[in-house]
């Protein structure tokens, strides 16, 4: 029992803990602290993909995996870009924990 605890703990960096943090939809969210992510692909799909792995890298790093998950994510915003090789992608959200 102590080692799921304690993986548990380890993968909270605790570090969210230090913004604003508000209940939405079940989940604790941060309530005014967005995070970014870019990417690029073939197509707008491949694009935004990349870039919303790239958000929840930077997150997970930054908070742990609990925080990292682009589907969760609250105020979510994409912008494209078409250039002569497909589409770039730049995302913006709130982590939620969940």
């Amino acid at each position: 029992a102590l080692a799921a605890t304690s993986g548990a703990i380890a993968d909270d960096t605790g570090f969210a803990y230090s913004h604003n943090l508000r209940k939405e939809g079940g989940r604790l969210c941060m309530s005014d602290h967005y995070h970014s992510g870019s990417g690029s692909g073939r197509s707008k799909a491949a694009a935004q993909a990349a870039a919303a792995r790239s958000w929840a890298d930077f997150t997970n790093f930054e908070y742990g995996s609990a925080w990292a998950r682009w589907s969760v994510a609250r105020s979510k915003g994409v912008r494209y870009t078409k250039d002569a090789s497909g589409w770039s992608a730049d995302v913006d959200a709130r982590p939620c924990r969940g």
